[in-house]
């Protein structure tokens, strides 16, 4: 937040940044200028068939100083790029110029830069040698290849804008859906019943029933990679968890890994390829957690006495608040004809998942993606964490210009703080869910500035231009992600791990390795 000062008139303005400090350079801090500069001293030099040595001492300065210049490792100060422009009857100007003398020039300007920037460097490529050998056909073919790669490293890498836009695009196919993948469900009720799944909870031995009926072995290991939450080891069929999490949590995790061997998925081109393998896997771990069939006879029992609860979704099936909340999302406008919204908040009250097809509005940006804003403060999902009593569910209804809705929110705790987890319905609805008789009633306005985003009017008079809070940035949602098929994952690690990790050779009755 910039400070802001107040005019005689009393009209607010925003301060100007203060001036930089003058420098004796000619670049303000653009390094590629130096690369520019140097090749037109080195191409008007030899125009003119003056040596190096020759022109360093008509400027005072020693030839291997003069030879960082031309290459574009120093940035030589106003005074010596005058000297030398003197010296090369020339301007400074001309030396400083936007335009380039020749088209090998900016061949030669080009590949210098791409070679000192940090796509090349990460790639740990060689450098070329840039210089009178090296033909202009040849400098042509390097630029092009260099083109080329910067163009598919940044197809490849998910800026924060192309995850948001990925985000976005997902969620419209799934609000076609209504949250609903009825080819996940039929997969998951088909394992269920192979391994004999009666309902209720997933019990330990269901689990182990299930890992054993794909053909695959559990191994929880203290050394997993940091990266990750498993590895699946499909050479030696294997699931590796880690040895030191909450039983619940790893079961979540290990039916997830089963969902990508299930749904053959295919390593990811592009992060909207992730993003969807990782909604699906989600699903399925909840569809098995939470069996359809199961899920729906006891939700129709509720809704005939209208006790609908998510927490009594949660408790039956003794999963966690936030995977009973998201399977309701998925159930109930499929087999009940009633819209949803879903909301995980941090205690900041920054976004991090959302979904509706009631209606009700969520903040966006300009790709349209939810994830990222800050839901408004008079939702549940922000007021659960001013709630008396975490211990229970917060219930509400909101008033919002899309008309009324009734909320339900509970504060659950994670290894990156306090989020809250929220599930509701329009008014119209409301009759079938427990805590309908709440007193608790909010009113929003937002998207208007007015309602929650601008302080109230006397409070911005007294502090107006009077703070300057520094704000904890929120590098998840704001850096770009890791390039790479699974964003964030150290592929080196994780194959470390798996050589670690893998059983040794045994002897078959032939006497070959197996």
């Amino acid at each position: 937040m910039a400070p802001r000062s107040t005019t005689p008139q009393g009209q607010r303005t925003r301060a100007s940044a203060p001036s930089a400090p003058p420098a004796d350079s000619v670049f303000d801090g653009d390094p590629a200028d130096p690369i520019a500069v140097g090749r037109r001293i080195r191409y008007r030099r030899k125009r003119l068939r003056v040596t190096l040595g020759q022109l360093a001492d008509q400027v005072g300065m020693a030839a291997s100083a003069l030879s960082l210049i031309e290459n574009g490792k120093r940035e030589p100060k106003l005074s010596t790029l005058a000297a030398i422009a003197k010296a090369l009857d020339t301007s400074v100007e001309q030396l400083i110029g936007a335009k380039t003398q020749s088209k090998r020039m900016e061949l030669e300007i080009e590949v210098e830069r791409v070679q000192r920037g940090p796509m090349y460097s990460s790639l740990g490529l060689p450098s070329v040698r840039v210089g009178p050998g090296l033909s202009t056909e040849a400098l042509e073919a390097i630029v092009a290849l260099q083109r080329q790669l910067a163009h598919r490293l940044d197809e490849q890498a998910a800026t924060p804008e192309e995850a948001r836009r990925a985000n976005t695009d997902l969620r419209a196919r799934m609000q076609k859906l209504n949250n609903y993948f009825e080819r996940i469900e039929t997969m998951a009720g088909e394992l269920l019943a192979a391994i004999g799944h009666g309902g209720g909870p997933l019990s330990e031995h269901h689990i182990s029933s299930l890992v054993s009926h794909v053909g695959f072995e559990i191994h929880q290991v203290p050394d997993l990679p940091h990266s990750t939450r498993s590895v699946t080891d499909l050479r030696n069929k294997r699931f590796y968890l880690p040895a030191r999490s909450s039983i619940g949590s790893t079961w979540s995790v290990l039916l997830q890994a089963v969902g990508h061997l299930l749904l053959d998925h295919k390593r990811p081109e592009n992060y909207g390829e992730f993003l969807e393998q990782r909604v699906e896997t989600n699903y399925f771990a909840a569809a098995l957690m939470i069996p359809e069939s199961s899920a729906v006879k006891l939700l129709a029992e509720s809704k005939a006495r209208r006790e609908l609860s998510v927490d009594d979704l949660r408790d039956a099936f003794a999963v966690s608040h936030e995977t009973a909340a998201h399977r309701m999302t998925n159930l109930m406008t499929q087999h009940f004809g009633i819209p949803t919204h879903f909301e995980k908040v941090h205690s900041s009250g920054i976004i991090h998942k959302a979904w509706s097809n009631d209606g009700i509005a969520f903040p966006t940006d300009h790709t349209g993606a939810v994830e990222g804003q800050r839901a408004c403060r008079y939702f549940s999902a922000r007021q659960a964490f001013s709630a008396t009593n975490r211990l229970l569910s917060h219930f509400q209804y909101t008033d919002t210009p899309g008309g009324t809705f009734w909320c339900s929110a509970r504060v659950e705790r994670s290894t990156d703080g306090e989020f809250s987890i929220a599930f509701g319905v329009p008014y119209e609805h409301v009759k079938w869910f427990r805590n309908r008789d709440t007193a608790v009633r909010k009113q929003s306005t937002c998207p208007d500035p007015a309602c929650c985003q601008e302080p109230p009017g006397a409070l911005a008079d007294t502090w107006d231009g009077q703070s300057w809070p520094s704000a904890r940035p929120a590098t998840h949602m704001l850096a770009a992600m890791p390039a790479g098929a699974f964003p964030g994952v150290d592929e080196t690690e994780v194959y470390r791990f798996l050589r670690r990790h893998q059983p040794a050779p045994t002897i078959d009755p032939d006497g070959d390795l197996t």
